[in-house]
């Protein structure tokens, strides 16, 4: 049997409670000594107003709880923007309308309120530092940040639904956290602080990775450590520099007078053996002062290194012009995309100069060549530079201050030129060629992005 719906049970109900004296009226009409016509008239009237009393009575009762069933499906909807009329103090269904009301009204504000600490929550994610992953009870990426993508060097829409594995991630969410790992990515190499752990959401087991670079600090503190050290040492070295050379030039420039004066070659009583000795003594006493002042005023750059005076620049230009720098082989070029970047362009040409000058160094001593070029990501430009010489034998020193294998070299140009690169907000890096003979060097440099929240899979 099919059950009555709530408003056909109150029409029941409403038109029971009038039956009776409906029936009773009726009665008395229609047996009294009244005329058809009357009788007629009066029996539609109460009928009429027997029929509408139950009607409206109905309506009465459905209409509040269909107002209620809208306002909590909009409710269930998360539209807090619907209202119910007529709520006020003194009768029952208008008190409930209140109270409805204000349920509607706290929703709204703690949703709002959600909203704004979930946008938080996502700006803070994309400013940060480290790079921050989440995975899926399949291990797939759903999440992931700003510094997350210029870590694996790939924009989101490639990222978001990989593998772990296909990452190169997967070793990151095994073992003990937190641990330090050396780990090579895409877009940068160096010591990682690793932690992992697991949350739940939507009753899914999921997974949360941050990767925290702990080379870039830790070179921060040694920079500013050997900034110290090359100011302390420049300092007493200038103050003793500067006698000994001044000394030694007066002195040769007496002997030279003396020489001249006596026909013979002989000064107070000194052969001319004994005078051309103490000349040549002398000259390398102030040519060695001279060397010593300019190699520590080379040093010096790295404690005087100015901020970057950020101009535009054009790519192609930068790297075409660095290339006909070198005159003693050709330098290729590998042309990459017309662009333009914000950058300082003394600083970001010295460090090229730097590079394309070691790299001819590497392949002069085995014939090869020199090819430079670059290539745009969605968030970085990477400018790489290769050779093909010997390749590296040592990379653990290769940033290291006074470290250099050129006989010559001041062991200041890579430590120079990854300072730059660092504070441009990039990175420098050098490897040898995985499939050929030579070495590999990468500047990446990040590019101007909007301002936007963590991508996330939907």
């Amino acid at each position: 049997m099919k059950r009555l719906t709530f408003e056909r049970r109150v029409l029941l109900l409403a038109l029971a409670a009038g039956l009776p004296g409906s029936v009773v009226a009726l009665t008395l009409l229609w047996t009294g000594d009244f005329s058809s016509r009357l009788a007629w008239t009066l029996t539609l009237l109460i009928v009429g107003c027997w029929l509408g009393f139950a009607f409206g009575l109905r309506h009465r009762v459905a209409f509040p709880l269909q107002t209620l069933s809208n306002i909590l499906a909009a409710i269930r909807e998360e539209d807090f923007s619907m209202r119910a009329r007529g709520a006020g103090y003194g009768d029952a269904m208008g008190e409930v309308l209140i109270e409805v009301n204000a349920l509607g009204e706290t929703l709204r504000e703690q949703r709002l309120g959600a909203l704004e600490a979930s946008a938080l929550l996502r700006k803070v994610v994309q400013e940060i530092d480290a790079a921050v992953f989440t995975f899926d009870q399949n291990n797939r990426l759903r999440l992931v940040n700003r510094a997350g993508e210029r870590l694996l060097a790939e924009p989101p829409e490639r990222l978001l639904g990989a593998t772990a594995e296909d990452l190169g991630l997967a070793t990151c969410l095994e073992g003990d956290a937190p641990r330090t790992l050396d780990i090579s990515f895409p877009g940068g190499t160096g010591k990682w602080d690793i932690r992992h752990s697991s949350f739940r959401e939507g009753g899914f087991p999921n997974r949360l990775l941050v990767l925290s670079d702990l080379s870039r600090p830790l070179r921060e503190e040694e920079r500013q450590a050997w900034q110290r050290l090359i100011r302390v040492i420049g300092h007493e070295l200038n103050n003793s520099l500067a006698p000994i050379q001044s000394v030694a030039e007066s002195l040769e420039t007496r002997l030279l007078r003396a020489k001249g004066i006596s026909a013979g070659g002989d000064v107070a009583g000194m052969s001319a053996e004994t005078t051309d000795d103490m000349e040549k003594g002398l000259g390398v006493i102030r040519a060695r002062a001279e060397a010593l002042g300019r190699f520590m005023a080379a040093y010096a750059q790295l404690a005087r290194l100015p901020q970057p005076n950020r101009r535009p620049m054009e790519v192609a230009a930068w790297i075409h012009r660095v290339a006909r720098l070198e005159t003693r082989l050709t330098v290729s070029v590998a042309e990459g995309p017309k662009m333009t970047i914000s950058a300082d362009g003394d600083q970001l040409e010295q460090l090229l100069i730097n590079l394309v000058h070691n790299a001819a160094d590497a392949a002069r001593e085995t014939g090869g060549g020199v090819r430079v070029g670059w290539e745009r990501g969605r968030r970085q430009l990477t400018v790489w530079v290769e050779d093909e010489g010997l390749g590296l034998s040592n990379t653990a020193n290769l940033f290291v201050p006074f470290f250099t294998t050129k006989q010559g070299g001041s062991g200041i140009g890579l430590v120079l030129s990854r300072q730059i690169a660092e504070a441009h907000g990039g990175n420098l890096t050098l490897e040898n060629r995985r499939k050929a003979r030579g070495c590999l060097a990468k500047l990446r440099l990040p590019l101007s992005a909007p301002a936007g929240e963590a991508h996330e899979s939907k």
